[in-house]
């Protein structure tokens, strides 16, 4: 590194030391010592103040215990692009090059590394979501591109298609030999999907469907794959079918179609067929998203995906579902994977952005008391306030993603009309709930680390901008949680009605009425630690604020229903239905977890699992404390001591958050430099800085 004190002439002995010290404290930051680890890496030495401990948390059996029997794949995945650094996305890239070197990227996953993940699509969910968090930590761009290929548009191929469509397509799209798309998103139409325009008309005469782009808005928009290397398309449209009526026509719903959209061997556009460029994006310019126009494209009959609904050679249409929203609700049920693993991977981009966060943090050091050495930056209250339950809604999200995925996997075997519905309503709102708040936390993130954090080789401006489309895609928030409090109200009728629950809502079942009883008095009151600490009173308090909550937004409903109809009423209240469908969210999550820490074997880990646990709940109760304090469930000296408590457990966090983001077991070049752990990390940064 540059010798600075050669740029310098102070001229009095005061100026000579501040200098000095100013640049000893950046050299140190810069090049930081090292010791010899026990398992003999180099890492960097933090302060002592941050390496005080209250606890010894094994950080090999923690990782095992959260990464569990999916460990392996993963490593798999990241050794492969560690030994390959033609195939490291580099830090400036131009939109054209990026979409070629995504699509080496997946092509080498499947062919050279062997990891085939179409496969695990339906055998193994639990898997094929493993990998998926493992590639977009690698590059989002690729993760969204092998979910594009693989859960999209292979998913709908063997979800929506029949033993005929498996024969003939699944070989191919394993191998990366039928690129495809998934095109339902239209110009006028996203989220509601029932209101596609696209057509495809039954011809009986040449026994083929002619698939039609009626107008200008219904030109199918950001279709992933379609720019530059789709071959095929799954095609939603408007199922037409010829009557001999007045009508004319029949409208059967939305379908989906296999499209043909270029030459097999030269690659050209197929006639018919219109393919424009959507440009350059915010984020995830890997990805080549196109819009595609149909003229009049026609294909045979067999290329509907006719699990839920088939037509005859003679035109007859049959199904086994008997009216057209449950065929919808169907076909958008087999669809459900894409919100299981946008959560699950939404919540490996934020583990990524913490574990950059905490690690800096915890080197970087700032001020201190008067002629004393300056303290790392996490040894500030502010700073701990920002990561650190950040930190602890990282793993708490974890757990209730596994628990997701383990619902899916189950779903996909059982096909139990419950299950479905449960992972329907849980993938909408753990979907929605994981990436507003991995969306927020990334700017945190970003905030905590400084001018350092703005530099592009620490990675903050391309996950901000890769991930922030989660919000979006596979249905945006909103709307998703506007489902979840839905079915909340669903459920809470059923509860009056005597019908069954979903096991999401079973709380609903045993303790709604003791959650819409007077507060007790006493435990009000109670403000003992292991009082607060106890996962009773923690999961409670969660609880009967979601029950308030569906309470009186039912109560609101009926009324408003009454002058402003059923829709004007629910617009009326919709900033308390999305509040009630988040509370019920974190509940779930926090359910999750506290299971995950009384399952966990080991002694210690699950010490340390039951702090981050205790501070995911009462720092959720201490930000709505109002809520609790205008029903008095909440007495003003258990606010106060809620408040302490918090503020005590994100210092206890703080003490082994190195542990804790080191049980991610991110290798380092997903974590890069200056945050990253390594020295040659550093010397990569001052090289790419010009120091």
């Amino acid at each position: 590194m540059e010798d600075f004190t050669n740029k310098f002439d102070p001229t009095t002995e005061d100026e000579n030391y501040q200098v000095s010290r100013r640049i000893q404290r950046l050299s140190l930051h810069l090049t930081p010592s090292l010791h010899s680890s026990v398992n003999g890496s180099n890492q960097l030495e933090m302060l002592t103040c941050a390496k005080t401990k209250l606890l010894d948390v094994n950080t090999s059996m923690l990782s095992d215990y959260m990464r569990g029997k999916n460990r392996e794949i993963q490593e798999r995945v990241f050794d492969f692009f560690n030994s390959r650094p033609d195939l490291q996305t580099p830090i400036e890239i131009s939109k054209d090059e990026h979409r070629e070197l995504c699509m080496r990227q997946l092509l080498a996953l499947v062919k050279e590394a062997g990891i085939k993940p179409f496969r695990y699509v339906s055998e193994d969910p639990a898997k094929y979501f493993a990998i998926a968090e493992a590639v977009g930590s690698v590059d989002m761009s690729l993760g969204i591109k092998m979910g594009v290929q693989f859960s999209l548009w292979g998913g709908s191929v063997i979800n929506l298609g029949t033993k005929k469509h498996k024969d003939k397509y699944y070989e191919g799209i394993d191998n990366m030999d039928y690129v495809g798309c998934f095109a339902m998103t239209e110009l006028h139409h996203g989220s509601n999907v029932q209101g596609l325009q696209t057509t495809a008309t039954f011809d009986h005469i040449t026994d083929e469907f002619i698939i039609d782009t009626p107008n200008d808005g219904a030109i199918k928009w950001w279709i992933g794959n379609a720019a530059v290397h789709g071959k095929f398309a799954s095609v939603f449209a408007r199922l037409i079918l010829p009557t001999h009526d007045a009508r004319g026509s029949s409208d059967m719903g939305v379908h989906a179609f296999i499209v043909p959209i270029r030459d097999m061997k030269t690659h050209d556009t197929l006639p018919g067929i219109e393919i424009h460029d959507c440009g350059h994006k915010v984020g995830l310019n890997g990805v080549d998203n196109g819009a595609l126009r149909f003229r009049s494209v026609r294909i045979p009959r067999d290329n509907l995906l006719n699990r839920f609904g088939d037509v005859s050679r003679d035109g007859k249409y049959t199904s086994s579902l008997p009216t057209i929203n449950k065929r919808f609700a169907a076909t958008l049920g087999e669809l459900v994977g894409g919100r299981v693993g946008l959560a699950y991977t939404s919540n490996g981009v934020l583990k990524i952005a913490v574990t950059i966060a905490v690690r800096y943090s915890l080197l970087r050091q700032q001020f201190g008391p008067p002629k004393q050495p300056e303290i790392s930056i996490l040894d500030y209250q502010s700073q701990q306030h920002k990561l650190m339950p950040m930190l602890a809604s990282t793993y708490a999200f974890h757990f209730a993603t596994l628990y997701l995925v383990e619902k899916y996997s189950e779903m996909k075997k059982s096909h139990d009309e419950q299950v479905v519905a449960d992972v329907h309503a849980l993938s909408a709102g753990l979907k929605a709930y994981v990436t507003s708040y991995t969306a927020k936390s990334l700017s945190v993130c970003r905030e905590a680390c400084g001018g350092h954090g703005y530099a592009a080789v620490n990675r903050f401006g391309s996950l901000r901008n890769d991930h922030d489309i989660f919000q979006t895609f596979e249905g945006d928030n909103t709307v998703l949680l506007q489902q979840v409090a839905g079915d909340l109200l669903k459920q809470y009728q059923e509860k009056f009605r005597g019908g069954t629950l979903a096991v999401t809502w079973n709380y609903l079942r045993d303790s709604m009425g003791t959650y819409l009883s007077q507060p007790n008095p006493v435990t009000a009151r109670w403000e003992g630690e292991d009082h607060l600490r106890d996962p009773n009173f923690q999961l409670d308090a969660f609880r009967y604020r979601t029950s308030r909550l569906l309470q009186s937004v039912a109560l609101r409903l009926r009324k408003h229903s009454k002058t402003l109809g059923s829709f004007g009423a629910w617009n009326r209240c919709l900033n308390h239905l999305l509040t009630l469908a988040e509370s019920h969210i974190e509940t779930v999550i926090l359910a999750k977890f506290i299971e995950a820490v009384q399952s966990c074997p080991e002694g210690n880990t699950r010490v340390a699992l039951k702090l981050v646990c205790d501070l995911y709940a009462l720092e959720r109760i201490w930000k709505d404390i109002g809520t609790y304090r205008n029903v008095d469930y909440v007495a003003p000296n258990k606010a106060k001591a809620i408040h302490k408590l918090t503020d005590y457990l994100s210092f206890q966090v703080k003490s082994v958050s190195r542990e804790l983001v080191d049980a991610f077991d991110l290798p380092d070049n997903v974590t890069r430099a200056p945050i990253g752990m390594k020295s040659e990390a550093y010397a990569h940064y001052t090289q790419y800085v010009g120091f």
